[in-house]
């Protein structure tokens, strides 16, 4: 069986995997043995902290420690926004403008079942380029709000292409198996050495293969 990630990243302190396939990072409920952390866990043979979260469906970086001690000193980076997340993401039909800033008021799905308040969002754009039905955008979240990207493209009429939660299937002319995002680059100072470290990856297949077969049709 092929396993859902590749190590693209490793010293004494830190991993970073590429997440290629549909797992959960952390189990959503007792019982979930089958997560990513689990399967790298015992692939590495020791214990891993994971330092952030990508939902289920998303691919690409993710970070995690050998340590609880690196653990939280990577999400002190995240608190205090001295880490640079980019995300790739296919999205329905072309934006108006080809870069801007996304500014909102959001909260997820399950936050608003649960009485939680919005919070503030910003996300900074830009269109990388448009297939026809579906543009290629590169996005840069300045603040970590759940769901945010899927949230604020919904919102302003460029669903990601297989949203089902902020977007019905109905309002789409191109159909994607997944949510098609994919976090393909991560920079952050290093605990130890305080070194820069960027982090990159490329696009998945599924993402790779309808880019090419617009781009084949035209």
């Amino acid at each position: 069986m092929k396993e859902p990630f590749k190590i693209i990243f490793e010293d004494d302190y830190l991993i970073a995997v590429n997440k290629l396939g549909k797992l959960l990072v952390h189990p959503a409920s007792k019982g979930d043995e089958s997560t990513l952390t689990t399967v790298l866990a015992k692939k590495m043979g020791y214990k891993v902290y994971p330092c952030h979260r990508l939902d289920r469906e998303t691919t690409g970086i993710l970070l995690y420690a050998k340590d609880k001690k690196t653990e939280q000193s990577i999400m002190g980076q995240f608190r205090n926004g001295l880490i640079q997340k980019e995300y790739l993401a296919l999205v329905k039909g072309r934006m108006k403008k080809f870069k801007g800033l996304l500014e909102s008021m959001i909260i997820d799905k399950q936050g608003a079942q649960h009485g939680e308040k919005q919070k503030n969002a910003k996300t900074i754009y830009r269109v990388i380029k448009f297939y026809g039905d579906f543009s290629l955008v590169k996005l840069r979240p300045l603040t970590g709000r759940t769901h945010q990207l899927r949230i604020q493209l919904a919102d302003v009429g460029h669903p990601i292409l297989g949203e089902r939660t902020y977007a019905f299937g109905r309002d789409f002319k191109v159909k994607f198996r997944r949510i098609a995002l994919h976090a393909c680059f991560l920079s952050f100072n290093h605990p130890l050495s305080s070194d820069r470290v960027d982090l990159k990856a490329d696009l998945p297949y599924d993402m790779q293969e309808l880019i090419k077969s617009k781009t084949d049709a035209a």
